[in-house]
């Protein structure tokens, strides 16, 4: 069964380009993950929305294999600078029940 797993972001304005930055090299640790499926960067539009970050997973242990490996650990090396993240968020796991594709 599919595994999707949502890291919401609040991004401080003037922050957003390093942010999109910041996961476009982080991709290249988690598209070699056995069991990694995709990945999707989302931008809001609506004011104070967060930041998605959306990957999806073969299964849930796949997922934790990436968080438990070495490239998870150099992927996050270099957070963000802490003037550049709000407060809330966070992590959201889903597994898929229905899905659709044209």
């Amino acid at each position: 069964m599919t595994f999707i797993v949502n890291n919401r972001v609040f991004v401080k304005p003037g922050h957003e380009g390093t942010f999109e930055v910041h996961f476009r090299a982080r991709a290249v640790e988690i598209d070699k993950q056995p069991g990694f499926l995709a990945m999707r960067v989302l931008r809001p539009l609506g004011n104070q929305a967060p930041y998605v970050v959306e990957t999806e997973w073969e299964s849930q242990d796949a997922f934790h294999s990436w968080v438990g490996s070495e490239d998870f650990k150099r992927a996050h090396a270099n957070p963000l600078p802490s003037d550049a993240v709000g407060e809330g968020g966070g992590i959201e796991q889903f597994e898929v029940v229905i899905s659709s594709r044209a």
